[in-house]
């Protein structure tokens, strides 16, 4: 099953390691580290000229992604649930 992102990006719920609430889980500093991380790395992808509301983390070929989305994390969820 294919999860839409926003801005024609589509991924495979496969690779999904998790969808997160950018406005909750970006207060800890972990997090903070991690996105920070990824961005230094190249695997942020933004897919919105709005301010995102989501972060998706996704690994294909043992290679980590992190995708920038305006949709919010509650509907990516029930998108995943109900092809």
């Amino acid at each position: 099953m294919y999860l839409y992102l926003g801005s024609e990006t589509v991924i495979n719920t496969k690779d999904i390691i998790g969808i997160f609430d950018l406005d909750n889980a970006s207060t800890t500093r972990a997090t903070k580290l991690y996105l920070t991380a990824a961005q230094r790395n190249g695997a942020v992808v933004n897919v919105t000229d709005d301010l995102p509301k989501s972060f998706v983390v996704c690994e294909k070929n043992s290679r980590p992604k992190v995708y920038l989305s305006q949709i919010s994390p509650a509907t990516l969820k029930k998108r995943m649930r109900y092809p």
